[in-house]
């Protein structure tokens, strides 16, 4: 792979993991048209890589927000920073019980599935133009919601479906508050993220070579920095209910994919 394709693809990360239009359908979708013929090793390495960069950049906006759960921690104490860890835990479990036990069928529905991507992205339009209309509240994520949320972000393992779409728009339909609902959608996917990386180091399933050090460096850069732009963007958009346009956006794209896969792939 080279620098130019490394630089588009870290473009591609940064943005749409926070914009709800589906990181994964989109990479897929970039993948296709520049021909990707990459080893599989090293197509994983440079994902692993721009997804650390989106985690980092989730990261640095929320430095404050975690800086505050970490020092409530360790107070060892039942306050508002460890019901909020317990519930970012509890939020994990299904997309955890996911990627232990369908690891495998979730591997074959990243392998140019673009037909499968277009429908998820129609499906993205629907939940995000359903969600624009919820009403503005000062909800609190519960326990509960927690694991509906999480259940949500498992089921937006599938490539085409958007994790920050699904995450907020399950969030909004729960009647949480709007920017509570984008902290949470946002710093929820952080261990995962990690805990991914963590995994395929152990198991051996990352292979690095000197070689691709510059292209794996350039996609790290460009997804870090518009993912910073991008999650700081998607908070404002958020607060202010204009997840329409990303409905739409996703439903032309979506309807593209399906039209070019049956009539001319």
């Amino acid at each position: 792979m080279g620098w130019l394709d490394a630089l588009i693809l870290g473009v591609i990360q940064g943005l749409t993991e926070f914009l709800p239009v589906s990181s994964s359908g989109h990479l897929e979708i970039a993948k296709f048209i520049l021909g990707d013929n990459s080893l599989p090793q090293d197509s994983l390495l440079m994902t692993v890589v721009v997804h650390a960069a989106t985690a980092l950049s989730t990261i640095v906006v929320f430095r404050k927000d975690i800086m505050e759960i970490l020092r409530g921690l360790f107070q060892f104490k039942w306050n508002e920073e460890t019901k909020f860890s317990l519930k970012i835990v509890l939020s994990m479990i299904p997309a955890v019980f996911i990627g232990l036990y369908f690891n495998d069928l979730l591997g074959a529905l990243f392998n140019g599935q673009l037909l499968l991507v277009g429908f998820m992205l129609l499906v993205t339009a629907v939940l995000l133009l359903y969600a624009d209309r919820a009403k503005t509240t000062d909800k609190k994520v519960s326990y509960i919601d927690s694991i509906v949320i999480g259940v949500a972000q498992a089921i937006a393992i599938l490539p085409g479906i958007s994790r920050s779409g699904a995450t907020i728009a399950t969030s909004l339909i729960l009647k949480i508050d709007r920017s509570r609902a984008a902290r949470f959608s946002f710093l929820m996917v952080v261990p995962l993220i990690l805990g991914e990386m963590a995994k395929n180091l152990i198991e051996g399933k990352i292979s690095y070579e000197s070689s691709t050090l510059f292209p794996l460096t350039i996609g790290f850069i460009a997804a870090f920095i518009t993912g910073f732009l991008a999650c700081t963007w998607m908070i404002k958009l958020v607060k202010n209910a204009k997840l329409s346009y990303f409905a739409y956006y996703c439903a032309v794209v979506g309807l593209a994919i399906i039209s070019y896969m049956l009539f001319f792939a």
